[in-house]
């Protein structure tokens, strides 16, 4: 393959470079940085590579662009400008998907069907809520009116992991767009791609200079430049929870708005009175899906011991059925891990969970997949895992499912809330009080019930303990992007 094949003529336009205000432009220090193809371990691009200075000349151009002309805008206007983006991201589905495909290991069907679409439906559901933040008249003692505000906190900066690289940044900058912000926003270095091209697009679409900034660059240097700017009143961070306490430590030097959406070990609760047919394809899917390389990912498969066997027979399976493959093949079903380092961790967790004593059903080591270069993982199953393992208590980010027998509904739930995480969770039963009841019992920020993985724009998400705090999408998404003013009129 030659890389430059690979890409696509608006982004070759813009050259990798970083957006500052309207302008196109290098690194203050001239560096770049290369991308990989994780299919292939090919460079897909060099990209202009952050720093400090450059997050200050964005953060500049983001200020004026609050204090001038996206300040200065209804939030009707505000709404039209996020349609029109969202509209655009639409008419390019196809060639945004495929930048996300290479870029990220991504496959082509997922990237088309999903991410992007997703990634619309969030700027065109933030498009109509610009005009619905409302505040409020409070009847207070005295001869005076007293009336609330909900207004925009500022330069925002917004710090986006490589799962989802679009769409992740989506659910970000969409509702602090819409509150009437802007923003600085960090992309992966692993997957920088379609947040310039998000850029490019914001540009097309009408959004003032300044509105949207696009800076990459490497989290102990670019990303945490923005964490310590004075002048970004926020920051919002998808990605690993240790990174998030880092951010939180440095974030509160300047007493800045923190919210954060961290890691998960979530746990996917099938009873013994179950749909198994209907369980084992979304334990499957909950664990495999983008490689596993998912926040919410159902890696501890909680298993009634009546329904532990059947339903394990029907996982592997399915699992060993999933074709890996080059990303842009609509065929391929599993994707390439990030990158080398990823697949390093993986095998650690593997030999881990070996050493322990789990049993390996199914996976457990790289797979070949053409020429053999590229990052990939089997789908990996181990049964007879404890709670105590490290498989079952540490996020691997990988196709690696832990399935852990439970006695009862209470052991269950038991289990599953024995976790330092509480991000997600499912529970599959025919008993509506059970289902109810677990929903309540479960601590995490999302329960599905017989079902898994489904999200919406309209519908908040986020976690509990080390899984983080703060919600996107949905209305609640809009609340860590504004702050609330006291108004009070003398009318003595």
């Amino acid at each position: 393959m030659n890389p430059s094949d690979t890409l696509s003529a608006p982004l070759l336009a813009s050259g990798g470079r970083m957006l500052i205000g309207a302008e196109w432009r290098e690194a203050v220090s001239g560096k770049r940085f290369p991308t990989i193809n994780p299919a292939t371990t090919e460079p897909l691009a060099e990209i202009a590579e952050g720093d400090a200075p450059d997050v200050d000349l964005a953060v500049q151009a983001a200020r004026q662009a609050f204090e001038g002309p996206w300040g200065k805008m209804s939030a009707a206007e505000r709404g039209k400008a996020l349609w029109r983006l969202g509209d655009l991201i639409l008419k390019h589905v196809d060639e945004i998907a495929r930048l996300e495909s290479l870029d990220a290991g991504k496959p082509i069907a997922e990237t088309t069907r999903i991410d992007v679409p997703l990634t619309a439906d969030v700027f065109h559901y933030y498009a109509g809520a610009a005009t619905k933040l409302e505040g409020s008249t409070i009847p207070v003692s005295g001869p005076y009116f007293n009336y609330t505000l909900r207004e925009p906190i500022g330069v925002v900066g917004l710090i986006v992991p490589w799962n989802f690289p679009l769409l992740i940044a989506s659910r970000k900058v969409a509702p602090a767009l819409a509150a009437g912000n802007t923003v600085v926003l960090k992309p992966a270095e692993e997957s920088p791609l379609t947040a310039l091209r998000l850029g490019e697009l914001a540009l097309e679409a009408g959004l003032p200079p300044g509105v949207i900034n696009v800076v990459p660059g490497f989290g102990p240097t670019a990303g945490a430049a923005l964490v310590a700017h004075p002048g970004v009143a926020g920051i919002a961070f998808t990605g690993e929870t240790s990174t998030g306490q880092l951010i939180m430590q440095n974030g509160a030097r300047t007493l800045k708005k923190v919210s954060l959406e961290l890691g998960g070990k979530s746990a996917n609760i099938v009873l013994d009175d179950a749909d198994l047919e209907a369980a084992s394809r979304a334990a499957m899917m909950a664990i495999f899906y983008n490689k596993g390389e998912v926040c919410t990912a159902g890696s501890r498969l909680l298993v009634a011991k009546g329904a532990r066997e059947p339903l394990l027979e029907k996982v592997i399976e399915r699992a060993a059925k999933l074709v890996q493959g080059d990303t842009l093949d609509p065929k391929t079903r599993l994707g390439p891990q990030i990158s080398q380092a990823q697949v390093e961790r993986i095998e650690r967790y593997v030999a881990a969970g070996k050493k322990e004593g789990a049993r390996l059903v199914l996976g457990g080591e790289r797979a070949k997949v053409g020429d053999g270069r590229g990052y990939f993982w089997k789908p990996t199953i181990f049964d007879g895992v404890r709670n105590d393992m490290t498989i079952a208590r540490e996020e691997i980010f990988g196709p690696v499912l832990s399935v852990i027998e439970v006695e009862s509904f209470d052991d269950a739930i038991a289990r599953a809330n024995e976790s330092m995480y509480g991000l997600a969770a499912a529970i599959w039963t025919s008993d509506v009080k059970k289902a109810h009841r677990a929903a309540r019992a479960l601590q995490a920020g999302t329960v599905w019930i017989n079902t898994y993985n489904l999200y919406d724009a309209a519908s908040p998400y986020g976690g509990t303990k080390a899984s983080g705090f703060g919600r996107e999408t949905g209305m609640a998404g809009l609340d860590f992007y504004t702050q609330t003013k006291s108004v009070w009129v003398d009318l003595g």
